[in-house]
């Protein structure tokens, strides 16, 4: 077993990065519980449509922004809007709308299971970064060629960078590590997605591990 080795003093700690989930409805913030693994982000009926606003974070201007209500706040340059996480303004980047059958974010621990299945890429588990994946998409003003298509449905989240979605269907809902835990999404629901959860520390036989 490898209980022994680690009360003898030959087990080896890791941390393993974790997925932190913030959603924001009309009246409520809420922190989801930090993914080991991954999240699945759908309508929860496997028949229909998942319609989503995908882009960038980026901090917005303090100076500029922080006495301007929201609905005054200037248009930035690509889609252009200003959103707010626990009070602090965020400018969204790169943005574009996704009809699609989900998403999937997953961390490196977690990219050899349904991130991999799905055609996402295998990473190595000491890495900080997350891996998104969207599932059957249809995309607006799409690229011209297959291979940036592709390249566009599966990409590498920085461990500084932070992903938000706007959720444009009826319903929607996001399965955390499987299907026991989930939380459920609204019109206009507001998700920031990025790997600054806690980090899990986990002992594993030596450090080749």
């Amino acid at each position: 077993t490898a209980l022994p080795p680690v009360l003898y003093g030959d087990g080896h700690i890791e941390t393993r990065t974790r997925i932190q989930t913030v959603v924001k409805s009309t009246f409520a913030e809420t922190r989801l519980v930090p993914a080991l693994n991954d999240m699945l982000i759908a309508n929860p009926s496997p028949a229909a449509v998942s319609r989503f606003r995908m882009g960038w974070l980026q901090k917005a201007n303090q100076s500029q922004h922080s006495q301007i209500p929201d609905t005054q706040i200037p248009n930035c340059e690509i889609y252009g809007t200003v959103t707010r996480f626990s009070g602090i303004p965020y400018s969204v980047t790169n943005s574009i709308n996704v009809w699609s059958s989900g998403m999937w974010v997953s961390t490196a621990t977690g990219s050899s299971a349904a991130m991999a299945a799905a055609g996402g890429k295998h990473m190595n588990t000491s890495s900080r970064d997350l891996q998104y994946l969207i599932r059957e998409h249809m995309i607006e003003n799409h690229p011209s060629t297959k291979q940036e298509l592709a390249d566009f449905n599966n990409k590498i989240v920085g461990s500084e960078e932070q992903l938000t979605l706007r959720w444009n269907s009826q319903k929607g809902r996001i399965f955390i590590d499987g299907s026991h835990l989930s939380h459920n999404l609204e019109l206009g629901d507001e998700i920031l997605i990025n790997a600054k959860a806690p980090p899990l520390s986990l002992f594993t036989r030596d450090a080749a591990l």
